[in-house]
């Protein structure tokens, strides 16, 4: 069973007095900062100057720095920025400030994972991870609440890498309802997969097939993008709150037997064996592979996707459905 760490069970006096700075005001940067001072720490902000995040930061009472001057005067640095722009600047405004005994943490492990980047050996590094997107995280916290996370340590060099992460994670306030301990590998891998089997690729895909077969059926696009695509939200909102039984007990018995007995004839044992390439080829660095060349070549290929998916019929009814219904699309 996993470790999991709770409020009281966490002692968070290992960074106070420490100066902690977090790298970036996006939706996680700008939660993680304002939890973490309203929990009593010391927060710094480093940004670009230019940056349009650097007024925000500063008028919700922040010392904001450049990104090379915040590293240098944190003890722990709270790397907050998207995955794909942390190579450059761990490179360029990180990685040349970092010091002996300075900690570094990330809220993703892929980069270090995959050897993306590579921390010096004298400085603690290690993960909180929020279940949730920054807003969430922010407004859980002011509820007096919060959301779970998971923690790793991947090099501890002062023998407390654990005990940082976990003062951080009661710092944001996810200890309130439970932090899990994991691995930045573990985490890395779980995350890729989850995203291209079920959350995004996974989802995506069976709400577009379900669309085009009603409609070749000859059933009127706007019915279909009700029931595949508007109704969806309903189902996981009822797996959110109750799991696949309380789902199941929250709709019609036609709706339940259909679902159990015809359910598994589409996602079949073949969808399953399909999930264990995805599997692989995360696992063996393939797709980060891939991925990092995407990257590397300004994202062309994920751009002409896009605008697949924008241009597919889901999509084009779908906006239409909303607009109707006073939803931002």
């Amino acid at each position: 069973m996993a470790r999991i760490y709770r409020d009281h069970e966490i002692d968070d006096s290992i960074l106070r007095g420490s100066i902690i700075a977090v790298i970036g005001y996006g939706s996680q940067g700008r939660a993680q900062a304002l939890n973490l001072r309203d929990s009593g720490f010391n927060v710094v902000v480093g940004l670009r100057r230019e940056g349009v995040s650097w007024k925000l930061a500063s008028s919700e009472g922040f010392e904001v720095l450049e990104i090379p001057d915040a590293v240098r005067k944190a003890d722990v640095i709270l790397f907050l920025i998207p995955d794909t722009e942390q190579p450059n600047v761990y490179e360029e405004k990180i990685k040349p400030n970092l010091s002996e005994g300075k900690s570094l943490c990330f809220a993703h492990g892929f980069n270090v994972h995959f050897g993306v980047i590579r921390p010096p050996r004298e400085v603690d590094v290690f993960m909180v991870a929020p279940k949730s997107p920054g807003a969430k995280v922010r407004e859980m916290y002011l509820q007096g609440k919060g959301v779970p996370a998971l923690v790793a340590v991947y090099n501890d060099y002062s023998n407390r890498a654990l005990q940082k992460a976990l003062a951080i994670a009661k710092g944001i306030g996810c200890a309130r309802v439970g932090v899990i301990e994991t691995t930045f590998k573990e985490e890395t891998e779980t995350d890729l997969i989850g995203e291209q089997c079920v959350l995004v690729g996974g989802l995506m895909e069976l709400i577009k097939k379900g669309f085009e077969v009603l409609v070749e059926e000859g059933y009127q696009p706007e019915v279909a993008y009700f029931e595949v695509c508007n109704e969806a939200k309903l189902i996981m909102d009822l797996i959110y709150s109750g799991g696949l039984t309380g789902m199941l007990r929250g709709v019609s018995d036609t709706a339940k037997y259909g679902g159990l007995t015809v359910g598994p004839k589409v996602i079949d044992e073949k969808v399953k064996e399909n999930m264990k390439i995805v599997v692989k080829a995360v696992k063996d660095g393939s797709f980060a592979k891939d991925w990092i060349e995407e990257c590397a070549s300004g994202k062309k290929r994920l751009m002409e996707l896009m605008k697949v998916i924008e241009n597919h019929k889901l999509e084009v009814v779908g906006r239409e459905i909303r607009k109707l219904a006073g939803i931002e699309g």
